[in-house]
């Protein structure tokens, strides 16, 4: 899968170093089509015999053009295209374009709906972990871990579409709320993920955590300390991994979090087998907020009633003329949001996932931005590589967990 660059040496002199000019060592492309990259990436490798001197990301293969995209559209068409950034993501990427929303037009949402969002996007951050642990299980040659994870995320994506009738593309989060309430069996489903899940996460640990072959392609590998760690602005389970206790989710809560008790797993080497152990207590973590959220999950509305942002229930429909006018005009034009800007961060599973929004004072968005955690952590992989193996580049890549929709936007 990997092949000899064939670009000159004068456009990568100021990348590399002497002994690749006088070929002491070999440039090497690791993709952009290689199955370790999870994406369309390309590296391109310095190295001395198998030891990676240097190792330069290149990004741009999956360009999609999102944010700009999103800046042509309403503020509730525009929402659609946030799914397809980070797919495993995808109602973590709704909730943080809409608190920016309710952020800069100052709306409401009833209780009942930010518990509901607690525990789908806590559903979904141990989905996307099982994805990650699967994948990076089956880059180190375990391949019945990664059929168990799939095993277990499919009762998750059963809960997702129960309530937005989309396994992975839910657009279920709306500004001031839900697009409708959870049908009557979402209770039983959660509580039967709640039964199961603990268990099975004990059989992923027994399967690795102790694993002499895993643990010797996972310790010291990929070492990054706390104070690099935050100085090349990882977040998420790769700097929590490395000692540092930063959880947004803690630090500024949103959605309600402040009301729930969990606790923030972390590493002490900042190695690829920190990163992994976090990732695995952070599930048990997740499932503990998950049954705090669903033990008090409040009755009531699931949408704001301000009419200026979120339209009429549907039954109003029927009945009212204005009803229709309202919600025709509303899908048609747009609302308006006052001019100004914001910034709100959530705690993705990959880490910090951010929303930069700009009103003009129009129905449609002046300005979207995403500070997204893959984007960064791609930039951290030449201090996390260097005098590793190529074979252990692997190992590397898949434990900060990235997605390149996640970055190319």
């Amino acid at each position: 899968m990997a092949e000899q660059s064939e670009v000159s040496f004068e456009e990568l002199r100021h990348l590399v170093s002497d002994r690749a000019v006088t070929g002491e060592t070999v440039l090497l492309n690791m993709g952009p089509q290689h199955p370790s990259t999870h994406g369309v990436l390309r590296l391109l490798l310095e190295l001395d015999g198998e030891s990676v001197i240097s190792c330069i990301p290149d990004i741009g293969f999956l360009h999609t053009g999102i944010e700009k995209n999103m800046e042509a559209k309403t503020y509730a068409k525009a929402e659609v295209m946030t799914d397809r950034m980070d797919y495993l993501n995808t109602v973590g990427n709704n909730l943080v374009y809409c608190l920016a929303i309710e952020k800069l037009a100052e709306l409401d949402v009833p209780p009942r709906a930010q518990a509901i969002r607690v525990i789908l996007t806590e559903l979904q951050r141990i989905a996307s972990h099982l994805v990650w642990l699967g994948t990076h299980a089956l880059d180190l040659a375990a391949m019945s871990t990664f059929l168990y994870c799939f095993r277990e995320r499919e009762m998750i994506l059963d809960i997702l579409e129960m309530c937005s009738g989309q396994r992975m593309m839910s657009t279920y989060f709306r500004p001031g709320g839900l697009w409708r309430d959870v049908p009557a069996d979402f209770e039983e489903a959660v509580r039967q993920v709640l039964r199961v899940f603990p268990a099975r996460i004990d059989q992923y640990e027994a399967l690795l955590t102790k694993n002499p072959i895993f643990m010797d392609r996972t310790k010291n590998i990929g070492v990054i300390n706390g104070k690099d760690a935050v100085r090349w602005g990882l977040s998420g389970p790769s700097v929590r991994g490395s000692g540092v206790n930063y959880d947004i989710r803690k630090l500024q809560p949103y959605s309600g979090y402040e009301q729930y008790e969990f606790n923030i797993p972390l590493g002490a080497n900042g190695d690829v087998y920190d990163r992994y152990i976090v990732r695995i207590a952070e599930m048990r973590e997740s499932l503990r907020i998950v049954r705090q959220a669903l033990d008090k999950l409040p009755g009531g509305a699931v949408r704001s009633n301000n009419r200026k942002f979120v339209p009429p229930p549907r039954a109003e429909l029927s009945t009212s003329m204005e009803a229709v006018i309202h919600h025709f005009k509303l899908w048609t034009e747009g609302f308006m949001i006052p001019e100004g800007y914001v910034y709100v961060p959530v705690e993705s599973p990959r880490g910090e996932l951010g929303c930069y929004l700009e009103s003009d004072g129009g129905p449609k968005p002046h300005r979207v931005h995403f500070r997204t955690p893959s984007l960064v952590h791609l930039q951290a992989l030449p201090l996390l590589s260097k005098g590793h193996l190529v074979a252990d580049l692997v190992a590397i890549i898949g434990s900060v967990d990235i997605v390149l929709g996640d970055a190319d936007r």
